[in-house]
Formats: structure tokens, sequence, C-alpha cells
């Protein structure tokens, strides 16, 4: 007899955006820092033989710049004016992608941001998101939580108890910088603006936005993951 769905139940967890800056073992990151371009489609399985083959988008023409970026990568399509790329790599040393899934953890989505390597998680509650986050900081130089969403908790039509943040914490260029990050479309997914254009719009370098948000959201993700 099949079972009858139960309707009315809301899933309880969280959807966090993960920066990691430096991270160790990834070929990927070293392409789009030495380009200073983004690289995106980044998937992966483990070989039978013990290897672990990756495969990655990126610009044509970014490939035939850096060379050496994908000396050990192998071209396997052309799609429009991207190419496709894949190669084979030891499992010496444990990359960032790697390194959440041995937690357990899927990870949904990974992209790679001027050397940034930025992965977006579904996960049971935040406990296991200081767990992820722990985990990285031993094999990148720095983690930054960009956002965070926390679903409610309970079923449907029950009260729900949200967290409280003081936007008072924030100085006003910190708000500025947020408001037109989020209003660009830079929190969603897939996003409608990336980190240049949102910099562009502001008048800001790249580093700069990044310091800004990374203050921002460390004021207010402090209150929510405290709470």
């Amino acid at each position: 007899m099949v079972g009858r769905p139960t309707f009315g139940v809301m899933a309880t967890g969280v959807r966090a955006e993960l920066a990691v800056h430096g991270p160790t073992n990834c070929p990927v990151a070293s392409l789009s820092a030495e380009s200073d371009e983004p690289v995106n489609d980044v998937t992966w399985t483990r070989a039978g033989d013990g290897g672990l083959t990756e495969e990655f988008r990126v610009d044509a023409d970014l490939a035939t710049s850096y060379p050496g970026s994908v000396a050990d990568a192998e071209p396997v399509l052309e799609v429009g004016d991207e190419r496709v790329y894949q190669f084979t790599r030891d499992t010496d040393r444990t990359c960032a992608c790697e390194a959440v899934e041995s937690l357990g953890h899927p990870i949904a989505d990974v992209r790679v941001e001027a050397g940034v390597l930025v992965l977006t998680l579904h996960l049971d509650d935040v406990g296991k998101l200081r767990e992820v986050v722990g985990e990285l900081d031993d094999i990148a130089e720095g983690v930054e939580v960009r956002y965070l969403v926390q679903s409610a908790a309970g079923e449907a039509g029950t009260d729900t108890d949200p967290a409280l943040v003081d936007r008072g914490r924030l100085t006003d260029r910190q708000r500025e910088v947020l408001r037109t990050a989020y209003r660009m479309g830079y929190f969603e997914y897939p996003r409608s603006a990336n980190a240049t254009e949102v910099a562009e719009a502001l008048g800001i370098g790249l580093s700069t936005l990044a310091e800004h948000l990374a203050a921002a959201q460390e004021k207010l993700l402090e209150e929510l993951l405290t709470s």
C-alpha cells in the first residue's frame, strides 16, 4: 500500500552561500585567480582508480590566453563561446568541495569568481553550517558567509519565531552596499548581477565591495547565529 503524502508540514533548514578564499588543491580556483575571470559549472566524480575527475566551463578565449592554467585539462566540448574542460587529479590533498561532502552535505552549486570558490549549500540547521565553516577554515585562507536564509519551523499556519536584526549596527555605507547588492539581484539564485556589476554601480573596486559586504554581513549574522 502506497502511503499518502503529508501536506502542511514546512521543512526547516538553511540555505547558505560560502565564499572560500585561497582554497588549497583547487586548480579551478587558480585559473580564475590568474585570469580574474569566473569559472562556471564545476562538477566532479571519483574515478575507479582512486583519482578524481573534474569538469568546468570557461570562456574559450580565456583558456587560450592562459594555457598554463589548463595545461593538465583536456577540452571536451565547445558550447557557443565557451569551452568545457576535464582533468583528473590525485586525492592526496583534500579540496574544499570534498571536505564539505565528507561531512555528509551535498553541494547545490559551485562556481569560482576571481579565484574565490563560491559554494551554495542546503543544510539542516545553523549548527551544520558552523561545522562546515570550521572544516573549510583548515584548508583555506578564510571563509565568508555571503548570505544565509533560514526557513520557518513548524506546520503551516503556526506562528514562527523570526530573528530580529538591528540594522542600526551597520554604517550608512554598509547599508547602501547591501541595499544596492540586494536591489540588483546579487543575493538571488541564480544571480541577476555579479560582484563586478554591483561594484561598478556603487563606483567602488571589487576589494572595497568585498570588505563592505563582509563587514555588514558579519554584524548581521552575529545576531542571527547567536540568537
